[in-house]
C-alpha cells in the first residue's frame, strides 16, 4: 500500500460518507487555479478524521465543498461525494448549491462549526433566535417546542442560565461563550456529521481545552462522524483517529493518528512533525545580563474601566490589570500568558502608554538615563515609542492595505525625518533583507503575501527606529505551525544581531517555553506566578498555572493531556 492509499480504520459499520477523487477547480480571470486534486477519504460513526496542513493547502474549500457551499468561481471538476443514510446514499457533488435537497443536507444531516462565530453570527438577532430559525427549519417543531429546545441545547454545551442567556446578542457573550452557541446550533438538528472549522484556533488553551472537551463528549453521546480541519498538530493528537495530510490541494498522506505521528512516510508530514513546538522540549538558552539596570520597570500597574450615570458618578469599575509589576532585563525574552480576559494586552499597551494606566510607573532605562514614562511629554514619549515598538497579532489588519510594503516599512523612518529617498530606499531594502524577503517586494502591496510574509513585514516595520525592545502581542498565534516555527527562529535571529528584548505575550503555552526566558503568569488582571521558562512548564507553584499547563494539548497521541488535565474554579 502507497502513501496516498487509505489506510481504513478498524471499524465494523460503513462510512456515514465517502469523497472519492474529488477535485475542485477556481475559474479566475486570467487562469484556472486547481485548488483540490483527486482527494478521497471517509467519515465513520463515532469517529474523527483531523484534515491538516498549512493554510492554501485547501483543507476548508475541501470541508465547504461537501455542503456546496463553494464560491461561484469554483466548479467541481470530478469525484464523487456521497451521504450514507436511511433512505440509501445521496450524491452531494451533483446537487445544485441552492437546491431543497442540499439546504436539507446543510444543518439537517451535517453540522458546520466556523472558526471565527463572530463572522457567522448574526450581530443583530439573540442568540435564541437563531437557532430557533434553524429548528424551525429542519425540525418539525412549534415555536414553543423550538425555545424550549434551544433552552435545553444551550444547556448541554453548559452555557450559564441558558433561559436568560438565550435572549443575549452575539456580543454580549465571549469568545468561549460564542463557539459554545455556534456548536448548539450546529448540534441542533442532531446531524449526523460534525465538520469543524479551526474551531478552537482563536481561544485561548483552557477554553480550547473546555471547548475540545465539550465537543468530544457530545460526539460520544450522539455517535457522529467528525471532520476536524486544523493546523495544530497538538489538537490533532488528542482528538483524532485517522489523519490526512493536505498540501498544495492534495492529499499526501493518511492513515491512523498513531501511525501519521510514528511512523509518517512523506517529508511534508516529517516538516510538519518537526516545526511541532513541544511543551516538554528543554531548550537551552543563554541567559540574559542582569549586571546593573533593567531595561525597563513596572511598578503598581492599574488600569479600570467602568461606567458613569448621567450626573458622571462612576457606577462601576472592573479592573483590567490590577498592581501589576515587572522588570525586563536587556537581552531577556519575558513572556507574558493567561486566559483571554486576563489583560496581557491591556498591560502590553499601557507599558507603551496607549492605554494610560490609571495608576503605578513605568521606569525607562535608555540612552537618556532613567526616565518615568507616564511622566513623559509627547516628543519624549515619540521618542521611547521608537525604542519600544509593538508587533500586533493579525498583519492583514495591521498593514494599512493601500501603502505599498516600502510605505508600510517607511512610514516610521518619515515621521522621524531627516532622511532622503535614497537613504530610504536603502533602509527599508536593509530591513527586507533582514527579515528574509526580496528587494522587489517593496512595491507590492500586504494582499499579495502570505500570512508568515505580512507578519515578516509587520516586524521590519518595528525594526525600522532599531528598537531596543518589541512587545510582541500573540505575534505568531494566526500563523500555521511551520510558518510559525520560521517566524519565531527569526525574532531570535534578529535578538542575536540587534541585541533586543521582547516581551512575548501568548496564550500558546508551548511558544512561550520556546521562546523566553522567563514568564510571568496573569489571572484576572494580576501576576499571579513568576519564574523561569522552564519552572513554569514543569513545576508551576500555583493552581492556576497548573491548570493552564495541563490544558496544552500534548502531540503525541499516546500521551493524551487532556485526558488528565487540572481544573482551576477561581
Amino acid at each position: 500500500m502507497t502513501q496516498l492509499e487509505m489506510a481504513q480504520p478498524d471499524v465494523a459499520q460503513e462510512p456515514v460518507l465517502t469523497v472519492r477523487n474529488l477535485s475542485l477547480d477556481f475559474h479566475l480571470r486570467t487562469h484556472i487555479l486547481h485548488a483540490v486534486r483527486d482527494v478521497s477519504f471517509d467519515l465513520y460513526p463515532g469517529k474523527t478524521l483531523c484534515l491538516v496542513g498549512e493554510s492554501g493547502s485547501g483543507k476548508s474549500v475541501t470541508a465547504r465543498a461537501l455542503l456546496r457551499l463553494i464560491d461561484a468561481q469554483a466548479k467541481v471538476s470530478g469525484g464523487e461525494i456521497t451521504l450514507r443514510g436511511p433512505k440509501g446514499p445521496l450524491a452531494l457533488h451533483a446537487l445544485a448549491s441552492n437546491s431543497r435537497e442540499i439546504r436539507a443536507v446543510r444543518g439537517g444531516r451535517i453540522g458546520l462549526i466556523f472558526q471565527e462565530p463572530m463572522s457567522s453570527l448574526s450581530p443583530v438577532r439573540t442568540i435564541g433566535t437563531q437557532i430557533v430559525e434553524a429548528l424551525l427549519l429542519h425540525r418539525k417543531m412549534t415555536k414553543a417546542e423550538a425555545k424550549a429546545e434551544t433552552v435545553n441545547l444551550l444547556r448541554q454545551v453548559e452555557i450559564a442560565q441558558p433561559e436568560h442567556m438565550a435572549d443575549r446578542y452575539t456580543f454580549e457573550f465571549s469568545g468561549g461563550m460564542r463557539q459554545r452557541a455556534m456548536i448548539a446550533m450546529a448540534l441542533a438538528c442532531d446531524p449526523d456529521i460534525l465538520i469543524a472549522d479551526e474551531p478552537t484556533t482563536a481561544l485561548d488553551v483552557t477554553t480550547q481545552a473546555e471547548i475540545m472537551d465539550l465537543i468530544a463528549r457530545l460526539q460520544a453521546e450522539r455517535g457522529m462522524a467528525m471532520l476536524m480541519i486544523t493546523h495544530d498538530l497538538g489538537l490533532v493528537a488528542e482528538v483524532a483517529d485517522h489523519v490526512a495530510v493536505m498540501r498544495w490541494g492534495k492529499i499526501v498522506e493518511q492513515g491512523p493518528v498513531d501511525d501519521i505521528f510514528y511512523g509518517a512516510q512523506h517529508p511534508y508530514t516529517k516538516a510538519l512533525l518537526a516545526a511541532t513546538v513541544r511543551l516538554d522540549t528543554a531548550v537551552k538558552r543563554i541567559a540574559p545580563n542582569r549586571a546593573g539596570q533593567p531595561l525597563l520597570q513596572a511598578r503598581g500597574l492599574t488600569k479600570g474601566f467602568g461606567a458613569t450615570n448621567w450626573r458622571g458618578k462612576k457606577t462601576y469599575e472592573i479592573k483590567a490589570v490590577d498592581a501589576v509589576s515587572l522588570d525586563l532585563w536587556p537581552g531577556e525574552n519575558l513572556g507574558i500568558v493567561g486566559e483571554s480576559g486576563s489583560g496581557k494586552t491591556t498591560l502590553g499597551r499601557m507599558l507603551l502608554r496607549i492605554v494610560e494606566p490609571s495608576e503605578g510607573s513605568i521606569l525607562w532605562h535608555g540612552d537618556e538615563g532613567a526616565e518615568e514614562v507616564t511622566q513623559m511629554p509627547r516628543p519624549d514619549l515619540a521618542r521611547y515609542r521608537s525604542a519600544v515598538r509593538l508587533v500586533f497579532q493579525d498583519p492583514f489588519a495591521s498593514l494599512n492595505p493601500r501603502m505599498t510594503v516600502k510605505q508600510v516599512i517607511a512610514d516610521p523612518l518619515i515621521v522621524g525625518g531627516g532622511m532622503s529617498d535614497v537613504a530610504l530606499n536603502a533602509r527599508v531594502a536593509e530591513l527586507l533583507e533582514l527579515v528574509g524577503l526580496e528587494q522587489s517586494a517593496m512595491e507590492r502591496y500586504p494582499h499579495a503575501f502570505s500570512g508568515g510574509q505580512r507578519q515578516r513585514i509587520s516586524i521590519a516595520r518595528a525594526l525600522a527606529s532599531n528598537p531596543r525592545v518589541i512587545i510582541a502581542d500573540e505575534a505568531t498565534s494566526a500563523l500555521d505551525v511551520s510558518i510559525r516555527a520560521q517566524v519565531l527562529d527569526l525574532l531570535l535571529d534578529l535578538q542575536k544581531r540587534l541585541d533586543l528584548s521582547f516581551i512575548f505575550i501568548a496564550h500558546d503555552i508551548s511558544v512561550v517555553r520556546y521562546f523566553c526566558d522567563r514568564v510571568a503568569v496573569m489571572h484576572q488582571g494580576r501576576i499571579v506566578e513568576t519564574g523561569s521558562a522552564e519552572q513554569i512548564c514543569t513545576a508551576p507553584a500555583e493552581l492556576y498555572t497548573q491548570s493552564l499547563i495541563s490544558a496544552v494539548p500534548n502531540p503525541d497521541p499516546r500521551n493524551r493531556r487532556m485526558l488528565h488535565r487540572t481544573r482551576f474554579n477561581a
